[in-house]
């Protein structure tokens, strides 16, 4: 028995991931400058004050302007039409990206904090006015730079972004408040002290994006839907005797398809079948591509690995 597809949403899904992997490009874009511009600022600062969470901060910003340069560059990518060699398109570029980026976080954070650990041991001197400055108006641009990001698609792409930029903003207030204590009290440890605080954020976070986007390269279920439910609500539709061969993952991020064998009482009823089981699954579900093969019991064994029935007395 052929596989029946559902056509109209496979176009329909296309039709707006491109649209939203645009717009998360031109975001990219306009955060990629303004990052890349103050980064410079706050490299020369961080210099002529001697703050070491200052530098750590450009430091964020500087692999920043790298992580958001990935990011857009996989974003434009995304947006590019399915062909004859990837028929569901480069949307992955965009999960890949988002991977690269969070390795880029480790080895910044590792830098970060051996140059901390060496600090406590050694305090060197720091301009807290300098610091202040340049930590203020980091803070500011950050802000910015993070608002531009937020309201964009929460693709797992813009997320890592964001990460980053989450990181420079904490960087700065770290940075601002180190340059407040030196300032009152000369107590130059403050300044190691809160760079290694940031960068215990900012690993707790990674660690998360690294493991999310680990699961989406091996086509896990998406950590939000829970397989034997989706299953069960499946065998729950009228006409439908069982559910089995179901496999659920992520094309790219929130872009979420499936495949499944439906043994139906009848196959007349598979057209009208396909129908509910597609509007339950989008509105449900949020999943927009299917792949669904229609199956009566004279025709497949119904012994399988994995298995779903409506439950007795259910209304066929």
């Amino acid at each position: 028995m052929p596989a029946v597809n559902e056509h109209h949403q496979h176009t329909h899904g296309h039709s707006h991931g491109h649209s939203h992997a645009g717009a998360n490009g031109r975001r990219l874009r306009y955060a990629l400058a303004l990052t890349l511009g103050y980064a410079v600022v706050e490299v020369l600062g961080g210099l002529w004050s001697g703050s070491l969470a200052l530098l750590s901060d450009a430091g964020h910003m500087l692999t920043d302007a790298l992580a958001l340069g990935l990011a857009a560059a996989a974003a434009w990518i995304a947006a590019r039409p399915p062909s004859a060699r990837h028929s569901y398109g480069l949307g992955r570029a965009e999960v890949i990206a988002a991977l690269a980026n969070a390795v880029f976080m480790f080895a910044v954070i590792t830098v970060i904090a051996v140059e901390a650990w060496h600090r406590l041991a050694a305090p060197e001197p720091v301009r807290a006015g300098g610091l202040m400055t340049v930590a203020g108006m980091g803070l500011v641009v950050n802000a910015v730079v993070a608002w531009v990001l937020a309201h964009g698609e929460s693709t797992l792409n813009v997320r890592a972004a964001l990460l980053h930029v989450i990181g420079d903003l904490l960087g700065s207030l770290a940075a601002l408040t180190a340059g407040a204590v030196i300032y009152f009290t000369g107590w130059t440890p403050i300044d190691p002290i809160l760079a290694l605080f940031v960068c215990l954020l900012i690993l707790y976070s990674t660690l998360h994006l690294v493991r999310e986007s680990l699961h989406v390269v091996m086509e896990g279920v998406p950590l939000h839907l829970d397989l034997p439910t989706v299953g069960r609500d499946m065998a729950h539709v009228p006409h439908v005797i069982s559910v089995h061969d179901l496999h659920i993952w992520e094309l790219s991020s929130g872009k979420i398809a499936l495949s499944a064998h439906l043994v139906i009482d009848e196959l007349q009823h598979w057209e009208t079948t396909l129908a509910r089981i597609n509007h339950m699954l989008l509105d449900t579900y949020g999943i927009e591509h299917t792949t669904l093969q229609p199956e009566t019991p004279q025709t497949t064994h119904l012994i399988h690995r994995m298995q779903w029935q409506p439950p007795r007395g259910s209304d066929h």
